[in-house]
Protein backbone atom coordinates (compact mmCIF):
# COMPACT_ATOMS: atom_id res chain seq x y z
CA UNK A 1 0.00 0.00 0.00
CA UNK A 2 1.55 3.25 -1.17
CA UNK A 3 0.23 6.54 0.13
CA UNK A 4 1.80 9.99 -0.45
CA UNK A 5 3.89 11.04 2.55
CA UNK A 6 3.44 7.71 4.32
CA UNK A 7 6.32 5.24 4.60
CA UNK A 8 6.81 2.15 6.73
CA UNK A 9 10.01 1.06 8.44
CA UNK A 10 9.82 -2.22 6.53
CA UNK A 11 10.31 -0.24 3.33
CA UNK A 12 13.38 1.58 4.67
CA UNK A 13 16.97 0.44 4.87
CA UNK A 14 17.62 -2.21 7.49
CA UNK A 15 19.15 -0.97 10.75
CA UNK A 16 22.69 -2.27 11.12
CA UNK A 17 22.88 -1.97 14.94
CA UNK A 18 19.43 -1.62 16.46
CA UNK A 19 20.71 -0.27 19.82
CA UNK A 20 21.40 3.13 18.27
CA UNK A 21 18.22 3.49 16.24
CA UNK A 22 17.49 4.69 12.73
CA UNK A 23 18.21 8.37 13.39
CA UNK A 24 21.83 7.66 14.34
CA UNK A 25 22.22 5.52 11.24
CA UNK A 26 20.91 8.30 9.00
CA UNK A 27 23.28 10.79 10.64
CA UNK A 28 26.23 8.49 9.98
CA UNK A 29 25.15 8.01 6.37
CA UNK A 30 25.34 11.81 5.93
CA UNK A 31 28.98 12.01 7.09
CA UNK A 32 30.55 11.30 3.66
CA UNK A 33 28.68 14.34 2.28
CA UNK A 34 30.85 16.66 4.44
CA UNK A 35 33.77 17.62 2.21
CA UNK A 36 36.12 19.08 4.83
CA UNK A 37 37.97 16.27 6.69
CA UNK A 38 38.25 18.16 9.98
CA UNK A 39 34.56 19.05 9.98
CA UNK A 40 33.72 15.45 9.09
CA UNK A 41 35.80 14.15 11.97
CA UNK A 42 34.25 16.67 14.38
CA UNK A 43 30.78 15.62 13.25
CA UNK A 44 31.75 11.97 13.84
CA UNK A 45 32.86 12.78 17.39
CA UNK A 46 29.51 14.43 18.03
CA UNK A 47 27.69 11.37 16.72
CA UNK A 48 29.84 9.21 19.03
CA UNK A 49 28.65 11.27 22.03
CA UNK A 50 25.03 10.78 20.94
CA UNK A 51 25.62 7.04 20.52
CA UNK A 52 26.70 6.86 24.16
CA UNK A 53 23.42 8.45 25.21
CA UNK A 54 21.41 6.04 23.05
CA UNK A 55 23.23 2.99 24.40
CA UNK A 56 24.55 3.86 27.91
CA UNK A 57 25.17 0.20 28.77
CA UNK A 58 28.19 0.18 26.49
CA UNK A 59 30.06 2.29 29.06
CA UNK A 60 30.30 -0.79 31.26
CA UNK A 61 33.03 -2.05 28.93
CA UNK A 62 36.57 -0.84 29.59
CA UNK A 63 37.24 -0.14 25.90
CA UNK A 64 33.81 1.24 25.05
CA UNK A 65 35.23 4.19 23.08
CA UNK A 66 37.04 1.81 20.74
CA UNK A 67 33.82 -0.16 20.26
CA UNK A 68 31.87 3.01 19.50
CA UNK A 69 34.27 3.96 16.71
CA UNK A 70 34.07 0.40 15.35
CA UNK A 71 30.27 0.60 15.39
CA UNK A 72 30.47 3.94 13.60
CA UNK A 73 32.45 2.37 10.76
CA UNK A 74 30.19 -0.69 10.66
CA UNK A 75 27.01 1.40 10.33
CA UNK A 76 28.59 3.54 7.61
CA UNK A 77 29.51 0.48 5.58
CA UNK A 78 33.27 0.90 6.18
CA UNK A 79 33.55 3.84 3.77
CA UNK A 80 34.45 6.72 6.13
CA UNK A 81 37.60 8.79 5.81
CA UNK A 82 38.17 10.18 9.32
CA UNK A 83 40.95 11.03 11.75
CA UNK A 84 39.91 8.26 14.10
CA UNK A 85 41.91 7.67 17.33
CA UNK A 86 41.72 3.94 16.56
CA UNK A 87 42.52 1.89 13.51
CA UNK A 88 39.37 1.38 11.42
CA UNK A 89 38.08 -2.20 11.39
CA UNK A 90 37.93 -4.26 8.23
CA UNK A 91 34.76 -5.97 7.01
CA UNK A 92 36.42 -9.40 7.19
CA UNK A 93 36.82 -9.16 10.99
CA UNK A 94 33.07 -8.80 11.54
CA UNK A 95 31.70 -10.90 8.69
CA UNK A 96 33.78 -13.98 9.49
CA UNK A 97 31.51 -16.81 10.59
CA UNK A 98 32.38 -18.67 13.79
CA UNK A 99 33.70 -22.17 13.54
CA UNK A 100 31.00 -24.83 13.62
CA UNK A 101 31.14 -26.78 16.86
CA UNK A 102 29.48 -29.83 15.34
CA UNK A 103 26.74 -32.05 16.68
CA UNK A 104 26.89 -35.14 18.80
CA UNK A 105 26.51 -38.37 16.89
CA UNK A 106 25.79 -40.49 19.96
CA UNK A 107 22.82 -42.76 19.43
CA UNK A 108 21.07 -44.03 22.54
CA UNK A 109 18.33 -46.63 22.44
CA UNK A 110 16.71 -45.68 25.74
CA UNK A 111 16.65 -41.91 25.31
CA UNK A 112 13.97 -41.36 27.95
CA UNK A 113 16.39 -42.55 30.66
CA UNK A 114 19.18 -40.24 29.58
CA UNK A 115 22.77 -40.88 28.63
CA UNK A 116 24.19 -40.36 32.12
CA UNK A 117 21.84 -42.90 33.70
CA UNK A 118 22.84 -45.45 31.07
CA UNK A 119 26.50 -44.87 31.97
CA UNK A 120 25.66 -45.29 35.67
CA UNK A 121 23.98 -48.63 34.94
CA UNK A 122 27.01 -49.78 32.94
CA UNK A 123 29.34 -48.76 35.78
CA UNK A 124 27.17 -50.45 38.45
CA UNK A 125 27.08 -53.68 36.45
CA UNK A 126 30.86 -53.96 36.94
CA UNK A 127 30.51 -54.14 40.74
CA UNK A 128 31.70 -57.51 42.05
CA UNK A 129 30.05 -57.38 45.48
CA UNK A 130 26.60 -58.96 45.21
CA UNK A 131 25.02 -56.95 48.05
CA UNK A 132 26.28 -53.61 46.74
CA UNK A 133 25.26 -54.51 43.20
CA UNK A 134 21.75 -55.40 44.38
CA UNK A 135 21.43 -52.13 46.31
CA UNK A 136 22.58 -50.20 43.26
CA UNK A 137 20.09 -52.06 41.11
CA UNK A 138 17.14 -50.93 43.24
CA UNK A 139 18.39 -47.34 43.42
CA UNK A 140 18.92 -47.17 39.67
CA UNK A 141 15.55 -48.79 39.01
CA UNK A 142 13.85 -46.14 41.14
CA UNK A 143 15.59 -43.40 39.16
CA UNK A 144 14.63 -45.09 35.91
CA UNK A 145 11.01 -45.10 37.00
CA UNK A 146 11.14 -41.37 37.83
CA UNK A 147 12.71 -40.57 34.46
CA UNK A 148 10.18 -42.72 32.63
CA UNK A 149 7.24 -41.00 34.33
CA UNK A 150 8.76 -37.59 33.63
CA UNK A 151 9.08 -38.48 29.96
CA UNK A 152 5.79 -40.33 29.47
CA UNK A 153 3.59 -38.52 32.04
CA UNK A 154 1.68 -41.74 32.69
CA UNK A 155 1.77 -44.93 34.72
CA UNK A 156 4.54 -47.40 33.95
CA UNK A 157 4.70 -51.02 34.97
CA UNK A 158 7.51 -52.07 37.31
CA UNK A 159 8.12 -55.03 35.04
CA UNK A 160 9.06 -52.68 32.18
CA UNK A 161 11.68 -50.98 34.37
CA UNK A 162 13.03 -54.32 35.61
CA UNK A 163 13.33 -55.69 32.07
CA UNK A 164 15.03 -52.54 30.78
CA UNK A 165 17.51 -52.59 33.67
CA UNK A 166 18.35 -56.24 33.01
CA UNK A 167 18.81 -55.57 29.28
CA UNK A 168 20.95 -52.45 29.64
CA UNK A 169 23.21 -54.05 32.26
CA UNK A 170 23.67 -57.22 30.22
CA UNK A 171 21.95 -59.33 32.88
CA UNK A 172 24.23 -58.14 35.69
CA UNK A 173 21.63 -56.03 37.52
CA UNK A 174 18.70 -58.31 38.27
CA UNK A 175 15.65 -57.48 40.38
CA UNK A 176 12.97 -59.95 41.43
CA UNK A 177 9.97 -59.71 39.11
CA UNK A 178 7.64 -59.55 42.11
CA UNK A 179 9.48 -56.59 43.68
CA UNK A 180 7.67 -53.31 44.03
CA UNK A 181 9.58 -50.24 42.95
CA UNK A 182 9.01 -46.80 44.33
CA UNK A 183 10.42 -43.37 43.62
CA UNK A 184 12.35 -43.17 46.90
CA UNK A 185 14.80 -45.94 45.99
CA UNK A 186 13.89 -48.26 48.88
CA UNK A 187 14.90 -51.89 49.00
CA UNK A 188 12.32 -54.72 49.24
CA UNK A 189 12.87 -54.77 53.00
CA UNK A 190 11.67 -51.18 53.17
CA UNK A 191 14.98 -49.72 54.22
CA UNK A 192 16.34 -46.88 52.11
CA UNK A 193 19.90 -47.31 50.97
CA UNK A 194 22.34 -44.94 52.62
CA UNK A 195 25.93 -44.35 51.53
CA UNK A 196 28.54 -46.12 53.58
CA UNK A 197 30.52 -44.00 55.96
CA UNK A 198 29.73 -42.15 59.13
CA UNK A 199 26.28 -42.88 60.45
CA UNK A 200 24.34 -39.82 61.36
CA UNK A 201 23.72 -39.80 65.08
CA UNK A 202 20.32 -38.70 66.36
CA UNK A 203 20.45 -35.24 67.77
CA UNK A 204 19.86 -35.06 71.47
CA UNK A 205 18.15 -32.20 73.17
CA UNK A 206 20.51 -29.37 73.92
CA UNK A 207 21.02 -28.66 77.57
CA UNK A 208 20.32 -25.15 78.59
CA UNK A 209 23.21 -23.39 80.19
CA UNK A 210 22.62 -22.31 83.73
CA UNK A 211 23.01 -18.66 84.37
CA UNK A 212 25.98 -18.02 86.60
CA UNK A 213 25.45 -15.01 88.85
CA UNK A 214 28.02 -12.27 88.58
CA UNK A 215 29.43 -12.45 92.12
CA UNK A 216 31.78 -9.54 91.60
CA UNK A 217 28.95 -7.24 90.58
CA UNK A 218 26.78 -8.44 93.48
CA UNK A 219 29.56 -7.83 96.07
CA UNK A 220 29.71 -4.19 95.00
CA UNK A 221 25.99 -3.73 95.47
CA UNK A 222 25.29 -1.77 98.74
CA UNK A 223 21.91 -3.45 99.04
CA UNK A 224 23.52 -6.90 99.10
CA UNK A 225 23.80 -8.31 102.69
CA UNK A 226 27.15 -9.87 101.77
CA UNK A 227 28.44 -6.41 100.82
CA UNK A 228 27.39 -4.95 104.22
CA UNK A 229 28.99 -7.86 106.07
CA UNK A 230 32.27 -7.39 104.17
CA UNK A 231 32.25 -3.66 104.96
CA UNK A 232 31.70 -4.39 108.64
CA UNK A 233 34.65 -6.81 108.68
CA UNK A 234 36.82 -4.11 107.09
CA UNK A 235 35.67 -1.60 109.69
CA UNK A 236 34.17 0.75 107.16
CA UNK A 237 30.68 0.52 108.63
Amino acid sequence: MNKPGLTYNTEKEQIVISEYGRCIQEMIKKLPEIEDREQRTEAARYIISVMVQMNPNIKQSSDYEHKLWDHLYMISGYNLDLDSPYAPPTPIEHQKKPQHIGYQNNTIKYGHYGQYLIKMIEAASLEENDEIREALAYSLAAQMKRDYLEWNKSVVSDQVIIDDLRTISGGRLVIDDEAKLNASGETPAGKAQQPQGKQQQPQQGKKKKKKVPNLKANMNNPNNPAYKKRMQEMGKI
